[in-house]
């Protein structure tokens, strides 16, 4: 089942999309229904008849997650190499441990929506498209292979970066973590669709109709089952904990010379049965 949160007559609501357009949920927002119901219930939480689609607007599927979205850098082979090619000294891995950083997110850009240029302040603007695990239920000291039974969904995300106070500040935090970096949508796929566990999705992304990433989910180096088991051993992921599992190569700063974002750029993010996540650079 995909799940979306949407305004409808400017309220905000959570429902699933079904042949007839999209069925609201009976719950406020998408972390307490994520906290709330299996996914095998979500059809029967619905009484109300569908509303067409194009009478809504998307929003991001969760808009305020509860903590900061979990990231992996350089989870993929290709893109760890173009990573220490253009800037060795930031991004040279020594070790051959999973590199974790958090992304603040105060607001998830919405499906369809924009990216802010930060003219000023940001001089390299880059694009990550992301697989994005969604935990359902409290997971602590979860064994890999029990994983997938903790996992609600997935969804796409663009792990937006400033390249320049990435490398600068000799952390992600403050370059990761900008207010509108971190576009999600447009929906959650629930993990009980009939996908394989690990999923082994085709991910890619295109910029103004270019496409840059092509790849496959089953390339990561660090999987699912292996990243909960170990982020679970030291610490508690609360239901509707977001798990940005790394991006593939192709991006901005992996061309010679470095093609980043500029302002009217249109970033397409897009995963196999999950859908596309269109942003505007503004």
């Amino acid at each position: 089942m995909k799940l979306i949160t949407c305004l409808c007559r400017g309220e905000e609501r959570v429902g699933a999309l079904t042949e007839e357009g999209v069925a609201f949920l009976p719950y406020p927002d998408m972390n307490t229904l994520i906290e709330t119901l299996p996914p095998a219930a979500f059809a029967a939480a619905s009484t109300a008849k569908p509303v067409p689609l194009e009478d809504v607007t998307l929003l991001a599927p969760i808009p305020r997650p509860r903590q900061d979205v979990i990231c992996l850098g350089m989870n993929y082979r290709d893109h760890e190499k173009e990573a220490a090619r253009y800037d060795a000294e930031a991004f040279t891995k020594e070790k051959p441990a999973a590199v974790y950083f958090s992304k603040r997110v105060s607001r998830a850009g919405d499906p369809d929506g924009t990216i802010p240029r930060y003219k000023g302040l940001v001089e390299r603007l880059d694009y990550e498209a992301e697989l994005a695990v969604i935990i359902g239920k409290t997971a602590r000291n979860v064994k890999a292979e029990e994983a997938g039974a903790y996992i609600f969904g997935y969804t796409v995300l663009n792990d937006v970066s400033a390249r320049d106070l990435q490398t600068g500040h000799k952390q992600w935090y403050f370059g990761k973590g900008l207010d509108g970096f971190t576009p999600m949508g447009p929906c959650i796929l629930t993990a009980d669709e009939g996908i394989a566990f690990p999923p082994a999705l085709d991910i890619s992304c295109a910029v103004n109709g270019e496409e840059r990433q092509h790849s496959n989910t089953s390339l990561l180096i660090h999987g699912i089952p292996e990243i909960i088991e170990e982020l679970s051993a030291g610490m508690t992921l609360l239901p509707g904990t977001v798990i940005a599992t790394g991006t593939p190569a192709g991006v901005g700063m992996g061309f010679e010379p470095p093609r980043f974002l500029e302002a009217g750029d249109v970033v397409e993010c897009t995963i196999q049965n999950i859908g596309t996540l269109r942003s505007t650079v503004r």
